[in-house]
């Protein structure tokens, strides 16, 4: 039973993967004054499966002097780790429940530069090497800060379990309660997931696509599954611990939504950031925020332990 269950929520991520790069290619359509996909079956909803085909039935071709089996591994281990994360998602039938699900997710979240890593230097490439190299110093400087705003949930609500921001979230959400966090989380989101503005290990304008640009075919393929599953996740993430948490509605996925399209609407509005002030933003803003708001948890947990024990 557990293994239907996983299968459905695989289908169903899959094709809300393809209709999310629909709804990224009409938003900056519209927002360019264009019309965006529009041929490919009724006002272009069959767009996703044309590009998906096509896609898969091209040649695949690696780089002569490249590491052919890691090459080939790569986009394979990239889409499973972006997979595997998905196993936190709470059902409403047959659930499984993870008591650990931050750490599970922090544990998870943190092998993700593996692959960027393998993909740039198996390419044998050197805007790959840079793409992955430039994907390594931010993953670690994002990592951190994403981390210090995860710690102070966990003094919060004394629990690792992502179901306990439900209950704790029926009067009031966390976004009015910490506004600042909120803002945080979601720049070291888009960080974390190589969007606009901190696309950096992509850098169309300056590397060509970055650790990304010997792949073609189905390899190209898995690794824009795996960001994109990675950002639907995200936006799962944001919605349970901010926005109520309440996934037995439906109005938990209309916030799924907008925050997708909230991803896609600051990629239409921002340029890129320069390298220094992304690393500034990381180290000398976001951590010592987030590291003042642990220091703020822990003296309040202190304080009602003492008051609570005198």
């Amino acid at each position: 039973m557990y293994l239907f269950t996983s299968l459905i929520l695989l289908v169903f991520l899959m094709i809300s993967v393809g209709f999310f790069t629909l709804l990224e290619r009409k938003i900056l359509g519209y927002t360019q004054i264009r019309k965006g996909p529009n041929k490919v079956g009724y006002y272009g909803l069959l767009q996703p499966f044309s590009d998906g085909l096509k896609l898969f039935i091209k040649e695949q071709v690696f780089p002569m002097n490249s590491n052919v089996f890691a090459y080939y591994l790569c986009p394979f281990f990239s889409l499973i780790q972006s997979l595997f994360v998905w196993a936190l998602f709470p059902y409403y039938y047959n659930c499984i429940e993870f008591k650990f699900g931050i750490l599970f997710f922090l544990c998870c979240s943190s092998i993700s530069i593996y692959s960027l890593i393998i993909c740039g230097w198996s390419s044998n490439s050197m805007y790959a090497s840079l793409g992955c190299v430039r994907s390594l110093s931010q993953a670690i400087s994002y990592e951190v800060s994403l981390s210090m705003i995860l710690v102070c949930y966990f003094l919060l609500i004394d629990s690792y379990n992502f179901v306990d921001f439900y209950f704790l979230q029926i009067n009031c959400w966390f976004m009015f309660i910490m506004i600042p966090l909120f803002f945080c989380w979601l720049a070291c989101c888009l960080a974390e997931s190589n969007r606009t503005p901190f696309d950096f290990s992509e850098g169309e304008s300056e590397l060509v696509s970055g650790f990304n640009v010997e792949y073609g075919s189905g390899g190209f393929s898995l690794l824009f599954i795996s960001e994109y599953s990675s950002i639907i996740f995200i936006c799962f993430l944001t919605s349970m611990m901010y926005l109520g948490g309440d996934f037995l509605s439906f109005f938990f996925f209309i916030k799924i939504i907008f925050l997708c399209f909230l991803f896609v609407w600051i990629r239409t509005t921002y340029p890129r950031y320069r390298y220094d002030k992304l690393m500034y933003l990381a180290w000398k803003c976001y951590l010592p925020l987030s590291l003042n708001c642990i220091y703020y948890f822990i003296f309040m947990k202190i304080c009602v332990f003492y008051h609570f024990f005198l």
